[in-house]
């Protein structure tokens, strides 16, 4: 009898210790999910790793814990804000040439165990190398950041315990290594699309003055706009991110006394949706950085402060630089201008330069289509464009108007957007009526019209809001 009952006590307290462990396991689990969930609305890569670390040390033993990730120019893993003993340690790095723990793991795609650093380096390393700043581990893990098939840093947790991990603790420390590569991603594509948009205020700053003559419209006032798309994709990633945890938070919560391994293949399915999704910042980044790059010859240097205008003396000046500069880019130009001032128009608070770039655009695009008609019309054209200003009840209107090839129907409904172009290839960019649209619309909450017949004229209309000042 007292053989039974010792033997019924065991299986109690070996039924208790299965009950505790799978809870153990749930929580731990959950909490991964919770680290996932709080690192993907990150976009900052020191939060990530803060996020991180203040998290795996309920899971692990991290007594030294740090973050590798690469820098293709550089030829390096950067090492920004690791933590030993719950100290966050200056930033380092290693070259991807050096032999170190790091650098194996990287370049070999494979994890790194050492469980006795003293008896076990030589496995990884040609010699012992001594940690650039702080105490010599006894236990070692490292395991390769990779996302989309690309090695872009390494994740470690280090303990000063001899035999202080176990596969267990290998397998938390690859699921996190999976979240952690997915935001880093996101915050470099973050990143990226900032530095985008950080060039393109940079190349707007160095406007050249001698541009107009040229062809104001063709410059890249308007990319702005379209680089709110990729950006704006961006941002709400996280949000995105943050549901997709949420479902992999529920699957866990179904699946709560199941063993981590029984609910691995759910994780995996949400976490490949998460990684479609970063490919698709990807993409936006780089159809960002082409906008930017083919257009970054241009710049700009005008200011952006309203001040009050003559709009007579405005309009004049830029159909004079204008029409030269159609005659400068080609010696047989020629057209009438007729002008039709309103001599009660006066002056409308603007910024000139912006206002000056959309008059550019519509006299070049005017003189354009004169120059293709008088090449393709017999004798007995006149090419002629007509320039007009009119004072109305709440503000001004601006006329540019020429009897050119005009416009078709179906091609009226889309001059505004972005990067169309009825022009050969070469001749025009589509950003123009874009830009001036924007500039009107948007910088100047006034309106601007079209009304075309193919074959005769085209008449674009612009309002400006304001008393006469």
């Amino acid at each position: 009898r007292l053989i039974a009952r010792e033997r019924e006590r065991a299986h109690l307290r070996e039924a208790e210790l299965r009950a505790e462990s799978a809870e153990a396991e749930a929580k731990n689990v959950e909490l991964l999910s919770k680290i996932g969930r709080d690192i993907a609305g990150n976009l900052s890569i020191e939060q990530i790793i803060d996020t991180v670390y203040e998290n795996v040390n309920d899971l692990m033993d991290a007594s030294v814990f740090s973050i590798g990730i690469l820098n293709e120019q550089e030829d390096r893993l950067v090492f920004p804000g690791s933590k030993e003993k719950g100290q966050t340690m200056p930033s380092f790095h290693y070259l991807l040439k050096d032999d170190r723990l790091a650098t194996w793991c990287f370049h070999n795609r494979k994890e790194v165990v050492i469980q006795d650093y003293a008896r076990e380096h030589l496995k990884y390393l040609k010699a012992d190398q001594a940690p650039v700043s702080g105490e010599t581990p006894d236990a070692v893990l490292y395991v390769p950041l990779v996302h989309k098939d690309r090695v872009i840093g390494v994740i470690s947790a280090q303990s000063f315990k001899k035999n202080a991990y176990s596969d267990y603790h290998l397998n938390i420390l690859r699921n996190l290594a999976t979240y952690t590569a997915i935001a880093i991603d996101n915050a470099e594509a973050y990143q990226r699309l900032n530095n985008i948009l950080d060039d393109l205020r940079a190349a707007q700053d160095r406007l050249v003055q001698s541009e107009k003559m040229a062809s104001l419209g063709q410059l890249t006032a308007g990319i702005a706009h379209e680089i709110k798309n990729p950006l704006n994709f961006v941002n709400n990633f996280a949000a995105v991110s943050a549901e997709l945890t949420d479902e992999l938070v529920e699957e866990i919560d179904k699946n709560m006394d199941r063993k981590l391994a029984e609910v691995a293949d759910e994780l995996r399915e949400i976490l490949a949706d998460l990684k479609i999704n970063a490919g698709l910042i990807n993409e936006h980044g780089k159809r960002a950085d082409g906008i930017v790059k083919s257009m970054l010859q241009h710049s700009r240097g005008d200011h952006t402060e309203q001040s009050s205008i003559d709009v007579n003396e405005l309009l004049e000046e830029y159909v004079n630089l204008a029409y030269h500069g159609m005659r400068a880019a080609d010696s047989d130009f020629n057209a009438s201008i007729e002008r039709n001032y309103d001599d009660a128009v006066g002056s409308v608070d603007m910024v000139p330069q912006e206002i000056g770039r959309v008059l550019i655009n519509l006299l070049n695009n005017a003189f354009y289509a004169v120059n293709e008609r008088a090449k393709a019309s017999k004798d007995g054209y006149q090419p002629t464009v007509t320039v007009s200003t009119k004072r109305t009840g709440t503000g001004v209107e601006l006329g540019v108007r020429d009897n050119g090839t005009g416009i078709p129907e179906s091609v009226k409904a889309k001059i505004f957007e972005p990067f169309f172009t009825t022009k050969p290839t070469g001749s025009g960019t589509g950003l123009g009526l874009s830009m001036s649209y924007d500039i009107v619309t948007k910088g100047h909450g006034g309106d601007m019209r079209v009304d075309s017949k193919p074959g005769e004229y085209t008449h674009f209309v612009i309002y400006l809001p304001g008393d006469r000042t």
